[in-house]
């Protein structure tokens, strides 16, 4: 029974991660722009599979397999944080000033838009990564297992989401984004440039998220192109339960409900995890209409 126990805790932490990182770049939208931005999930998965290209790209070469890894890394959070700024100043940007139905519409129109480029240019069958590129490491503690890939998902997860907070409540530019996201007007009058800020965010939250895209191809070793919408809305769930808009709501949103799904899965039914997650959802909001750190704030008129 302990050792059951212990392993859930392991792949809910490792799941748990890969949901918060997904879920920074739904919360960091929302907490600017008030903006559900619905193709966050598929660009996450974009990062998947720019990640497996360059792996691709790499295999038979000289160099080791952890530096090929590092550059997948970067390739897929550099590449898909272009394509969200591209994709703000063409699907959100013009809309800034419509009303909140036509974002959501042109935020849905992006996701499938983006998924059907998936498709087109991949195809749509499974993608298989590699699987010689960690070593095949393992631990053993209390009856549980640890593989070295969960080891790099927990770690890195944590770090990352160590530094994006550090940056965005103890820097300069961290202070302008909360300062945008607190009063746009306001932070104008300060001579902060709203539309920059505003991009800068549609640049960190999906370069965030591909690494976590990428996170999900190591782990489960393949990847498809409608998988952005599963995890995005798993991500967008814990974005909800943690209080959308607030960054470490989103990180313990996603670290709960990734500890939930797993213990769900082990000791009742992985059948019944989509509802039981949802069923979660309700009864937090019933709680914590906010969610868990959010805070009611009063609509301007």
């Amino acid at each position: 029974m302990l050792s059951t126990v212990l392993q859930q805790l392991v792949n809910g932490l490792t799941v748990g991660g890969i949901y918060a990182l997904i879920a920074l770049g739904y919360t960091m939208v929302y907490g600017v722009l008030r903006l559900i931005n619905f193709a966050h999930g598929d660009l996450c998965i974009l990062g998947a599979y720019i990640g497996l290209v360059a792996l691709g790209s790499g295999a038979g070469s000289a160099q080791p397999q952890l530096l090929l890894l590092g550059a997948a890394f970067i390739a897929a959070a550099v590449v898909v944080g272009l394509a969200g700024m591209v994709l703000e100043f063409t699907a959100y940007r013009p809309l800034r000033r419509a009303d909140r139905l036509s974002a959501v519409v042109s935020a849905l129109g992006a996701s499938l838009f983006i998924e059907n480029g998936i498709m087109l240019i991949w195809g749509p069958q499974l993608r298989v990564f590699p699987g010689n590129l960690l070593p095949s490491m393992h631990w053993t503690a209390g009856g549980a297992r640890i593989d070295l890939v969960q080891v790099l998902i927990i770690a890195g997860s944590a770090l990352l989401m160590a530094l994006l907070y550090w940056f965005v409540h103890h820097t300069r530019y961290g202070t302008a984004i909360r300062a945008t996201a607190s009063d746009q007007d306001a932070a104008r009058l300060m001579g902060i440039n709203v539309n920059r800020v505003i991009v800068s965010v549609f640049l960190i939250g999906p370069a965030v998220g591909a690494i976590g895209g990428l996170f999900v191809g190591l782990y489960y070793r393949q990847v498809y192109f409608t998988m952005g919408w599963t995890y995005g809305l798993n991500a967008f769930i814990a974005a909800i339960i943690g209080g959308i808009g607030n960054i470490p709501g989103a990180m313990l949103g996603g670290v709960l409900l990734g500890l939930f799904n797993a213990f769900a899965a082990g000791f009742i039914s992985s059948s019944w995890q989509e509802a039981i997650t949802f069923a979660l959802l309700i009864g937090i909001l019933l709680v914590r209409p906010t969610g868990l750190l959010g805070e009611r704030v009063a609509e301007k008129v």
